[in-house]
């Protein structure tokens, strides 16, 4: 059975932090490209960060850079966003995303809630 599961989303000050993870399970985890996204209400899902499968190569979305870093630790089939300088327009549901490096499989995790509010 394979699983993505999100962790850490909840609620924040503007200027604070917070750190998601996502434990997956039922795949060769390696092999797969790993991606955060997130969707606000009433906004399309958007690509918030990438890392390849290697680790070596990340990407951002314009909106996050300089404050969000996506990493990975293949031995425990996790990847994480790191959060920093949280702003009130950050607010969504934060979807773990895996794509196989080989055949194109994509799997979704339930995601997770973060709000960032005073």
């Amino acid at each position: 059975q394979v699983l993505l599961v999100e962790s850490g989303g909840g609620l924040v000050q503007p200027g604070g932090s917070l750190s998601l993870s996502c434990v997956a399970s039922g795949f060769t985890f390696s092999n797969y490209i790993m991606r955060w996204y997130r969707q606000a209400t009433g906004k399309e899902r958007e690509l918030v960060a990438g890392i390849s499968v290697g680790g070596h190569n990340t990407n951002y979305v314009d909106s996050v850079k300089g404050r969000f870093t996506i990493s990975r630790d293949n031995a425990k089939a996790t990847v994480y966003l790191r959060m920093n300088i949280l702003k009130p327009e950050d607010t969504a549901v934060y979807y773990c995303y895996a794509r196989s490096s080989t055949n194109g499989i994509v799997y979704w995790g339930q995601g997770t809630q973060v709000t960032v509010s005073s």
